[in-house]
């Protein structure tokens, strides 16, 4: 079935299966698709994020489970914290999940690795379907869910146009200006493609 994803400026795509079929604004969108279902979201449209330190973020980190935030805390754990839980691999894909997951709350469609070497890792992040793309040049910032706070240019997906793959985000802020001012925390929907694979509640 044909969506119709628009942001509160107007600005609109059509997306049917894994592929953007046609992207312009929402009224001539829902002219030329008007049986296609319509999701109307607050904020902006935007390519999804390129975030560059998927080894850092998944292969060279934990994401506690929430049932462990008493003993373990709710951020990642790194370097001896880490070393200290000797990870099999049920808890390195259950925290790789997880990771994937709070990606994809902040509008991640790629990210950047070197190699994915632990297979519980490479197993999360292909069943997400997140892209995995070369490193960009070494990493200068600091590994974060929310590129803004890596200290780094934000990289986007490439630019969605009819026959692209649907991989975008929305974020509920006026402009590209409020976004980089707030952050990627205010993702309110990820799609990968086709497939809304994140959604505020």
């Amino acid at each position: 079935m044909l969506t119709i994803h628009a942001d509160s400026r107007g600005r609109a795509l059509a997306v049917e299966g894994a592929r953007i079929a046609d992207a312009g604004p929402l009224d001539d969108l829902v002219a030329a698709y008007p049986h296609a279902r319509v999701r109307e979201w607050p904020g902006i449209l935007t390519p999804g994020i390129v975030n560059l330190y998927g080894d850092e973020l998944l292969q060279e980190a934990y994401h506690p489970d929430p049932r462990e935030a008493d003993e373990l805390g709710t951020e990642p754990l790194t370097g001896e914290a880490l070393a200290a839980l000797a990870l099999d691999d049920a808890r390195w894909g259950a925290s790789a999940r997880r990771g994937v997951q709070r990606m994809l709350a902040h509008g991640t469609v790629a990210v950047a690795c070197e190699n994915l070497r632990n297979r519980a890792v490479r197993d999360a992040v292909r069943r997400s379907g997140l892209v995995v793309v070369g490193r960009l040049g070494p990493p200068g910032g600091v590994p974060a869910l929310d590129p803004y706070a890596s200290g780094e240019p934000v990289r986007f997906a490439p630019v969605r146009e009819r026959g692209s793959a649907a991989r975008f985000a929305v974020f509920e802020v006026r402009d590209e200006a409020e976004l980089a001012e707030r952050g990627s925390g205010a993702c309110v929907a990820t799609v990968v493609d086709g497939r809304l694979v994140f959604r505020r509640r």
